[in-house]
């Protein structure tokens, strides 16, 4: 027995129990967490992997206009990892979400390697907009996909330089976060201007359209089809200029498919001339979007060589 200075006795056994019952106590409270934990991991793995399967449908092609909107039941953030190393490099998608006003910790990465998503690193908000664009140098490289969170507001200001095809792609889509013309834009907008740089505009992105660029968070990156203007307004640079290495990859991988179809073509009896091998060669060194210029001048010889050939069984793509 113990005795304390006002003769209060408490027995081993009794304090054993105490000991004991904190304890237990202890362990529930952490298994609980644990278990929260999981559970919450789990819900943001199976999110990451449902949104990469939301974007299978979704590569039918811009031009059908169809955006699809992603809600989500709590305050959602997505993160965009891109990753260039390995033969065709690899798309992350990590989803976390809010719980008692805190980020529930998110370390589950879900990945695909024939998925290119464009949009800044993380994405935050209930709502998210996704459409998608086919890319093509020549032939087609594959559909690359946008997606922006409905709570950042894109305002394309008109200007004679903002080109008449770009407002109506964009008018056709639709999309909820997308303005054009500075009095329809809300309080807040990302300004998008075209060519036109008045420091009165309070240009956030600036694209010049003839000289194949865009300029975002002091970083200039270069794009050579609307597909890849669309990739560098909504992404950051660093996923732009990863994404831009994976379908570069992905290319030169179908470029080498195309010869041997080329080859085989050529001894059936067709008469084709060009050659893709060294346009297969000049993919696998490119390193940044920079170097996309003179690609694209070799591109557009070989696909013209190919429009010869369109109708006939030498066609070959």
């Amino acid at each position: 027995m113990l005795k304390n200075k006002k003769g209060i006795e408490i027995s081993f056994s009794w304090l054993f129990a105490i000991i004991v019952g904190a304890f237990i106590i202890f362990l529930a409270i952490y298994g609980s967490i644990r278990v929260l934990n999981m559970g919450r991991e789990l819900t943001s793995a199976e999110t990451s992997a449902e949104i990469g399967v939301l974007l299978n449908p979704l590569e039918t092609g811009f031009e059908s206009g169809r955006v699809t909107l992603l809600k989500m039941p709590k305050e959602t953030r997505i993160q965009n990892r891109c990753e260039s190393e390995g033969s065709f490099g690899r798309q992350g998608i990590v989803v976390s979400q809010k719980s008692f006003g805190e980020w529930a910790k998110a370390d589950i990465d879900v990945g695909f390697f024939n998925k290119y998503l464009f949009s800044d690193y993380n994405l935050e908000g209930k709502e998210f907009y996704i459409f998608s664009k086919p890319f093509e140098f020549p032939f087609k490289v594959s559909d690359i996909v946008y997606i922006t969170s409905s709570e950042d507001k894109y305002c394309f200001i008109e200007s004679t330089s903002f080109p008449d095809r770009i407002k109506e792609e964009l008018n056709d889509l639709n999309q909820g976060n997308i303005y054009i013309g500075r009095e329809n834009c809300p309080e807040g907008s990302i300004n998008v201007c075209f060519n036109s740089y008045n420091p009165s505009m309070n240009c956030d992105i600036k694209v010049d359209y003839g000289g194949k660029t865009v300029e975002k968070d002091n970083e200039l990156m270069y794009f050579i089809t609307d597909s890849l203007m669309y990739g560098a307004i909504f992404s950051e640079p660093l996923i732009y200029e990863c994404q831009i290495k994976r379908l570069m990859k992905r290319a030169e991988k179908l470029s080498g498919l195309y010869q041997n179809k080329l080859n085989r073509l050529i001894q059936e009896g067709c008469f084709i001339n060009f050659e893709l091998s060294s346009f297969s060669s000049m993919l696998s060194n490119i390193e940044s979007s920079e170097e996309l210029i003179g690609a694209f001048i070799e591109s557009e010889r070989i696909n013209e060589g190919n429009r010869r050939s369109i109708g006939s069984r030498c066609e070959l793509w």
